[in-house]
């Protein structure tokens, strides 16, 4: 584990360069981890922001988000395990959540595994309420998902 304080995260677009670091966290941390074509897909795709956390030059975890009009999706969020607990997975939402806002976006949806407390304490933290559920929704080992949501202003609106 690395220290908050020694910590300098940048988070930039992801680039498909970038895909096979990015797999090697997402095969740590899934049992139905997304595959190479899924990412790519995010990287090229229209109103998607995929984006990347690094620490120098290490890619330690990554978010993807689409945008349709006023409404947005976080598809996935993941840090490295070597470097979870530390705060990164919080930096990368409120960022997702600040250029959503600056897209027009007023309100962020999302899905997490409903025993992931540490996840769902996280987006509660950055304001997301649980609004429902998708029974079944996750595999390997089957899951119920909680849907939340975030509904944002821009800061022009007050």
């Amino acid at each position: 584990m690395v220290s908050k304080a020694l910590m300098d995260i940048l988070i930039r677009d992801l680039k498909p360069e970038d895909v096979s670091a990015v797999l090697t966290i997402e095969k740590a941390s899934f049992t139905t981890p997304w595959s190479e074509i899924l990412f790519m897909n995010e990287i090229f795709k229209p109103r998607s922001l995929p984006k990347a956390a690094l620490i120098g030059e290490k890619i330690v975890g990554y978010i993807c988000a689409n945008y349709l009009l006023d409404e947005a999706h976080i598809l996935n969020v993941t840090v490295n395990p070597d470097f979870r607990q530390q705060g990164i997975a919080s930096q990368l939402v409120d960022y997702m959540v600040d250029l959503l806002n600056k897209e027009g976006c007023r309100t962020i949806f999302l899905e997490v595994r409903i025993s992931n407390e540490a996840a769902l304490r996280m987006y509660e933290k950055a304001g997301f309420r649980i609004i429902s559920a998708r029974k079944a929704y996750y595999t390997l080992p089957t899951e119920d998902a909680v849907i939340m949501s975030l509904v944002t202003f821009r800061k022009d609106e007050g």
